[in-house]
């Protein structure tokens, strides 16, 4: 099995993609992967000078076994940009690696990623490899399994994203007949099923709650680390979606997960650490609420 291509999603944020950048090349697999950057047009009458700083930069990337860059004319948005894509390229090479312009990586993750895509390539009921982990206080397995998708440095193959059902309209519908919402939403610790109702409505334009969904509800999964090949650094506010988020970026694992095929199953104990985990940060401490307090005041 070749390699996967690593897809890059970008917009206007020179500084961040530089990063994400440099913590690819320090990979072993990079002199021997394809990279595709897909970079978002401005916006009319903003974003023009930090969208040309990204693609000078881009411009200048060396160090991958070939880069292009395909750069959108009008500004698409995130959602459309990467939906495009990712389609584009899983319908070329059967895989995909998807990196947004705030993931930094490990040294270790594009062997963590063609690993687990070369183990479960004939495994239908995969529908994802996830680079990140919540830090979640217990122990978590080597690798283990979720039921949907996940965003945060992520791989499939063309039969994964196939089930990606663009109508969020369709996929409430379902979600709803199935009455498996308490489920979807990780035992009701993270709103999940209202993201999604915020994207029907246009409150959001979340590609991310369509493709989880997608996955969750023709029962496929999503396999994880037990240590975090990613880190995000989007929560500064400078992203389009991401904004102020109560994730810290996470310590980047400094060794390879320990991959061997285990059996796809929920893994109930790591479905709990999420859930605990999501209930602690939606529900922070008073010295956590004031820390995040003075981060805001420093930020506006």
């Amino acid at each position: 099995m070749s390699l996967a291509p690593v897809a890059l999603f970008t917009y206007n944020r020179p500084v961040h993609t530089r990063q994400v950048i440099e913590t690819l090349q320090r990979n072993r697999l990079c002199p021997e992967t394809d990279l595709f950057i897909f970079s978002d047009g401005p916006k009319p009458g903003i974003s023009v000078l930090s969208v040309k700083e990204v693609r000078d930069f881009l411009k200048s990337i060396q160090g991958f076994k070939t880069v292009r860059i395909i750069e959108r004319e009008t500004n698409m948005g995130l959602a459309a940009n990467i939906i495009d894509g990712v389609g584009k390229i899983v319908n070329e090479f059967g895989t995909v690696i998807v990196l947004e312009d705030d993931l930094l990586t490990s040294a270790f993750f594009l062997e963590y990623m063609n690993e687990a895509l070369r183990i479960y390539q004939e495994e239908a009921t995969v529908a994802c490899i996830h680079g990140y982990v919540y830090p979640v206080h217990e122990k978590l397995p080597e690798s283990f399994f979720l039921r949907g998708a996940d965003c945060w440095g992520w791989a499939t193959w063309k039969r994964g994203w196939d089930l990606f059902e663009p109508d969020g309209g369709k996929l409430m519908q379902r979600l709803l007949d199935s009455g498996l919402t308490y489920q979807f939403d990780f035992a009701g610790s993270y709103p999940y099923t209202e993201m999604l109702k915020d994207q029907i409505m246009g409150k959001n334009n979340s590609w991310a709650i369509r493709w989880y969904a997608s996955a969750f509800l023709e029962d496929k999964y999503t396999l994880y680390p037990g240590r975090s090949m990613i880190s995000n650094i989007g929560g500064d506010g400078s992203g389009t979606n991401n904004g102020y988020s109560y994730t810290s970026p996470a310590i980047l694992s400094e060794e390879a997960p320990k991959l061997e095929k285990i059996d796809v199953a929920e893994n109930t104990f790591a479905y709990e650490a999420f859930s605990k985990y999501h209930r602690r940060a939606s529900h922070p401490d008073l010295f956590t609420r004031i820390k995040r307090q003075f981060k805001m005041l420093f930020k506006s």
